[in-house]
């Protein structure tokens, strides 16, 4: 009883909680769960909603908050005895959640109860429960349910083995990152490096006991390096520790390069025992593209309409870097930082002149204004348990709420142990339990620098970006009126719409009227100067056709590992292989011969974009016209910041969650169907 894993409260004490507690506490639940969900198979169908789907997602909700817990302090503080605890218990909840989802009892419940309901009734509860049941069934449907006994069986192994292969991929890549490093000895290789970057390479190097300045491959060290240093050997050795990361040019220990082709033989596995021709073709069940060949002719036509400008632009690039720095052969090392040259001499201004002025919480603060404004909820700092002291709590109130709707943890500090990148996760869903509604909760994550010395942390435009992308996500989540949890918030939302939300409020990031009130110069206080914005929104899309074609090419590679790799003829660099070759056809920049970027590749290896990492540009389609109604209200009311556009935004797309299919939210908010006229006219590609 003093496991504070069991039975968690509606905020968890996460000081409290240690490795040990992982496998009783997770263990105990598994077995409530079963003896739950037992009951409930016994009784009959005809006793209806209360009594069958209810109890069912009662009895996985302590489980299921649990062991989100447990993976997401995983991924935030990665330590040895709570990695063994957690690869410990993996396999036994991933055998149960397959064990649930391919029980063919539950299945034909679930299948006469959606049969019982009328297909007509206008309800909000009867819409979400229906499109609950229909969500349940094809998840069960895509776990094998159907399948006899022994395919089942079969199908039930390549589940467990692929969740411990992605769990595995993902370990590597922190690893080799954590486990990397390049020591700077002589001062005059830091010439041209910000004087944050230096100072915090140098306390890294006094942490690990050596003289000088440490660099790492965490983006808050190994990107300022890539774009500001003059010193083209550091920046080739940052590159080469950076882009051979989990591979065979790298610590073999950390080599992801084998399990990529496990995990795509897996996927190809498990697509043919379900009867599709390939991973692809399965993956689509669930999503909003309608077919391969709709997602494939989207990444071409996009291709065909980016790569001239990309082509110029690398171009241009190359022709600056011979006449004005003396690089004959721009080599990838040199891109980053020719690339802010090139950028200070068009437009006057540097990122890093920028970045003084987007102190964290100055932005912050900026944030929850243009939320209240916009959506009539405010965001107030509550002191509640958190796992690390750099972690804040917001409670979430409607303008004239006394209670708060929901809650957000934000974790932004990069830290070793610590997982690259930027996410958000849900650590709760509005869900009803009796006659109350619990609040839903998002853990969101970022790896900004942290403050060095007495400077506070200050962000770069794109790590605002960033910020707000997140962000993003987390209102989609905890802004929900839905209170049936397969359809609350994100859960049932198609995989190819989910960025739509997120990409949205990165327009915001934009705008004048945003932008003033959420910046403060960390040494003289004062806000961006507009002539400085006006620079910004010069420079917005310099180079945004080689930085979409990097997009597309990723797409691609995805999408023609997860239907044209072929796991019994691949050898040794079949995976290399193949995206060397996407790259050649499509790319405009050649690719070293020594990087092996496709080893960290954590999105589509590790992650839930398999197969779907297209989304990013598809779903950005959606956000970019969404985000036009806006632009269309300021040139009536004179600003973006339209409370009624903002309340019929909150209302058709985020409080909707996954209750209808993303298409019928989109059509109900914009009146229409999506048009890429705004994705090109915002990118300055149309």
């Amino acid at each position: 009883m003093n496991n504070p894993l069991l039975n968690p409260a509606p905020h968890v004490d996460y000081p409290l909680i240690k490795a040990e507690h992982i496998e009783p506490a997770i263990s105990a639940l598994l077995a409530r769960a079963r003896a739950e969900l037992q009951a409930i198979s016994q009784k009959d169908i005809a006793l209806g909603w209360d009594a069958i789907v209810a109890p069912f997602d009662d009895a996985l909700d302590a489980l299921s908050r649990s062991w989100g817990v447990v993976g997401h302090l995983n991924a935030v503080m990665d330590q040895a005895e709570w990695r063994k605890a957690f690869n410990l218990m993996l396999p036994q909840v991933t055998d149960f959640y397959t064990a649930l989802e391919q029980d063919q009892g539950l299945l034909d419940c679930f299948k006469r109860l959606r049969q019982s309901m009328s297909s007509d009734c206008g309800s909000t509860v009867d819409l979400q429960r229906q499109r609950s049941l229909d969500l349940a069934i094809q998840d069960f449907r895509l776990s094998g349910a159907e399948l006899p006994p022994e395919q089942r069986a079969e199908l039930a192994l390549l589940i467990k083995s692929l969740s411990e292969h992605g769990q595995k991929f993902s370990e590597n890549v922190l690893d080799a990152i954590n486990a990397a490093s390049c020591l700077v000895e002589e001062s005059s290789s830091l010439d041209g490096l910000p004087e944050d970057v230096i100072e915090a390479a140098r306390q890294q190097a006094k942490e690990h006991g050596q003289e000088g300045w440490r660099f790492t491959p965490h983006m808050p060290s190994y990107l300022p390096v890539m774009q500001y240093a003059h010193d083209r050997k550091l920046r080739e050795k940052m590159y080469r520790i950076y882009s051979t990361l989990a591979s065979d040019q790298g610590d073999p220990t950390f080599d992801n390069g084998p399990l990529m082709e496990k995990i795509l033989a897996l996927r190809q596995a498990s697509a043919k025992l379900l009867g599709f021709d390939h991973f692809v073709a399965m993956s689509l069940q669930p999503k909003m593209a309608s077919s391969s060949s709709a997602v494939k002719s989207f990444l071409l036509d996009l291709h065909a309409r980016v790569k001239p400008q990309a082509q110029q632009e690398i171009t241009q690039l190359a022709d600056f870097a011979s006449r004005q720095l003396g690089i004959e052969k721009l080599e990838a090392w040199d891109i980053p930082y020719v690339s802010q040259q090139l950028k200070q001499r068009l437009f006057d201004f540097s990122d890093q002149e920028v970045k003084a002025y987007f102190q964290l919480d100055k932005v912050l603060d900026g944030l929850f204004q243009l939320i209240q404004k916009l959506f009539a909820y405010r965001f107030e700092l509550v002191d509640l348990p958190v796992w690390h002291k750099d972690v804040r709590c917001y409670a979430i109130y409607g303008n004239t709420d006394e209670t708060a709707r929901a809650y957000v943890y934000l974790d932004l500090y990069s830290r070793p142990g610590k997982r690259s990148g930027a996410w958000m996760n849900v650590a709760a869903n509005r869900r009803r339990i009796g006659h109350s509604i619990a609040a839903p909760m998002a853990w969101l994550t970022c790896n900004f620098q942290a403050p060095v010395g007495s400077r506070p942390a200050t962000l770069t435009h794109d790590e605002v970006t960033t910020l707000f992308h997140e962000f993003g996500h987390g209102l989609h989540h905890v802004l929900t009126d839905m209170h049936e949890p397969r359809v609350s918030g994100l859960n049932g939302v198609e995989w190819d719409a989910v960025e739509l939300p997120s990409q949205f409020m990165e327009n915001f990031c934009w705008e004048w009227e945003v932008l003033e009130k959420m910046t403060s110069h960390v040494e003289t206080g004062k806000p961006l100067p507009r002539e400085l914005f006006e620079k910004m929104l010069a420079a917005k899309n310099f180079q945004n056709g080689w930085m979409t074609l990097r997009q597309i090419v990723m797409s691609l590679t995805d999408w023609r590992l997860h239907s044209r790799f072929d796991a019994k003829s691949a050898q040794g660099q079949a995976v290399l292989d193949l995206s060397r070759a996407i790259a050649d056809e499509f790319n405009v920049i050649p690719q070293p011969e020594i990087s092996r970027w496709i080893n960290t590749f954590s999105h589509i290896f590790a992650g839930g974009y398999a197969a779907g990492y297209y989304s990013y540009k598809w779903a950005e389609v959606l956000s970019a016209d969404a985000y036009s109604a806006f632009e269309e209200a300021a040139k009536l009311t004179g600003s973006v910041l339209d409370p009624i556009t903002g309340a019929r935004y909150r209302e058709e797309i985020l409080e909707v969650g996954g209750s209808r299919p993303a298409a019928e939210s989109f059509k109900a908010f914009r009146g229409r169907e999506p048009s890429i006229d705004a994705l090109l006219r915002h990118g300055g590609l149309a």
